[in-house]
């Protein structure tokens, strides 16, 4: 049986036991009721009986003959024709005179005169009222006993007076009564019946028809999956409140958790609310920057059986993929650098071997040391000589080679002093491989014709753990109308504009400003150029990416230094 059927029939159950048991303690207390006022009847009407100034002399009269009257003489008495014309008028069951010994001198059946009674009488004759509900010769009845005195004041009991009334006659007044109770409690049991099969259906629409081992079966594996995945996992109720937010979700966008919140104060980035707009229904993936982060975002409708739940929204991290692309970029600007230049040494060693076939050693010799003094490598990197680091060397000569191919010449800036090494390349990478980018469109896009790109780069391995100042300029044509930080702004792209915009889909220059910040340093527009030239000027100050030489050594970097320079 189902969960739902069970409730139903459990709900039907406690509402009928609550019925019966209303409409029997209902019905008993309105018998009750009846009875009690039936005893006040009969008291009264017994008390007005006894009170009657012939019903007193009469008992006393009888009570002072020797014995008691046959009961023919008792049937034809004014007593019995007193008491049977009370208890005509009346409707009581009985009127019964008894003498002081208890004997009845008037009954409704003549037959019974002279007999005693068949209640106890001892209470009345001792001089006390009583009420009293018990079975005698008539039958089951609800009356009263109330003691006659004699006529004079000496309140000397000559004997007492009986009143009841029929119990059957009580059972019909109840019955009378009793109706509106069981139209009350039938039409209790219609509503509870109704109120039942009403809140079944809403169960079963609430639980979608599930069971509650169902339920719970699902919300377990909710909690499995939801925690057990490294996407972030956001849910969207119908109406607007988000009730999934796993911590994968909570790690990706740096904040809190928001289960609970309403989606459209909520603080997570503008473009995820933008994804369960009515019209970006199933939309595609956007990247967009958060918490330091490159995430890919994506939302879906949910629905079963034609009804909305709301949305899904799925956050991944690809920043490290992001970053790792990067890196594989400047590899292969490197290695396609690398093949030019192996045929320019190939071009070289024969050259100096035709010197030395046609036995000109000296230009051989002046040959040799002209070629040594800039090294094996070539790139086109103007004043190259003043970076001293390995790593900033082969980057930003990879860098040269690509900006020479669009036209650009890459130099680097007179105030340039790097005395450290790079510790972590992989945010040095980022951030300045994305200036670097953008300087080089800002130049390709300019309207100067000398395009250029300065770079400057100044280490302080003396706080912050080593910091590494950067500065790129160019000679594009600045951010026109544009203000410093729109240029900043998550999903920011001039594609149609000739400016810089960050690498990727607008997210480049958010990006390194998030990495940076995270670290405890910022990227800012120092200049932002004019349309006459030169371009935008942009500083990058990265802490906790350069070691001291000390710290770094003498081993194979500094090996490689001195290869390098000859």
């Amino acid at each position: 049986m189902r969960f739902s059927t069970q409730t139903l029939l459990l709900q039907l159950g406690v509402v009928l036991l609550v019925v019966l048991l209303s409409g029997t303690v209902h019905a008993w207390l309105v018998y009750e009721r009846i009875g009690t006022e039936a005893e006040n009847q009969a008291l009264t009407l017994a008390r007005t009986v006894a009170a009657d100034p012939d019903i007193r002399s009469g008992v006393q009269a009888i009570s002072k003959e020797e014995g008691t009257p046959p009961p023919d003489v008792l049937a034809g008495g004014t007593l019995q024709a007193a008491a049977e014309a009370v208890r005509v008028r009346t409707g009581a069951l009985f009127v019964v005179i008894t003498d002081e010994t208890g004997l009845r001198l008037a009954h409704p059946e003549t037959a019974r005169l002279g007999e005693r009674v068949s209640t106890d009488p001892t209470v009345a004759l001792g001089g006390k009222e009583i009420t009293t509900r018990n079975t005698g010769t008539l039958g089951p009845s609800a009356g009263a006993k109330v003691p006659v005195y004699a006529p004079e004041s000496s309140g000397a009991i000559v004997g007492e007076v009986s009143v009841g009334y029929s119990v059957e006659s009580l059972s019909k007044s109840l019955a009378r009564d009793i109706i509106p109770i069981a139209l009350t409690a039938g039409g209790a049991l219609l509503a509870g019946a109704m109120a039942s099969f009403l809140l079944r259906r809403r169960l079963q629409r609430l639980t979608l028809g599930l069971e509650p081992e169902e339920i719970s079966i699902l919300v377990h594996d909710q909690v499995a999956v939801l925690q057990g995945v490294d996407d972030g996992v956001i849910g969207i109720a119908a109406d607007g409140r988000i009730s999934v937010f796993n911590a994968a979700a909570a790690r990706l966008l740096d904040m809190p958790d928001a289960t609970g919140q309403d989606w459209a104060t909520t603080a997570v980035p503008e473009q995820l609310k933008q994804l369960t707009k009515p019209a970006a229904r199933d939309a595609e993936a956007v990247e967009i920057v958060a918490g330091g982060r490159v995430l890919v975002a994506s939302a879906r409708k949910a629905w079963h059986r034609q009804e909305d739940l709301g949305w899904v929204v799925m956050v991944r991290d690809r920043t490290e993929l992001q970053q790792l692309t990067r890196q594989l970029d400047a590899v292969g600007t490197m290695s396609t650098a690398l093949r030019a230049q192996r045929h320019e040494f190939a071009n070289q060693l024969h050259t100096i071997a035709g010197f030395m076939s046609i036995g000109q050693h000296e230009a051989a010799t002046e040959y040799l040391a002209r070629i040594s003094a800039t090294g094996p490598l070539k790139f086109p990197v103007e004043q190259a000589e003043l970076l001293q680091d390995t790593y900033l060397q082969a980057f930003v000569g990879a860098k040269s080679v690509e900006a020479s191919e669009r036209g650009v010449a890459l130099r680097i800036g007179p105030e340039t002093l790097v005395r450290g090494h790079v510790a972590d390349p992989q945010d040095v990478t980022t951030v300045l491989g994305n200036l670097i980018d953008n300087a080089v469109s800002a130049a390709v896009a300019g309207s100067s014709a000398d395009r250029w790109v300065e770079v400057e780069l100044l280490d302080d391995v003396t706080h912050n753990g080593g910091t590494l100042h950067i500065v790129v300029g160019d000679s594009g044509d600045g951010l026109g109308s544009l203000q410093p930080e729109e240029v900043f702004a998550e999903g920011f792209t001039t594609s149609e504009q000739p400016v810089r915009s960050g690498a990727g889909q607008g997210l480049g220059l958010a990006l390194v400003r998030q990495l940076a910040r995270r670290r405890g340093g910022d990227v800012r527009v120092l200049d932002p150029g004019s349309h006459s030239g030169p371009g935008a000027v942009f500083m990058a100050t990265i802490p906790g990416v350069m070691d001291s030489a000390e710290q770094a050594g003498t081993g194979a970097d500094s090996t490689l230094r001195e290869d390098s320079n000859g």
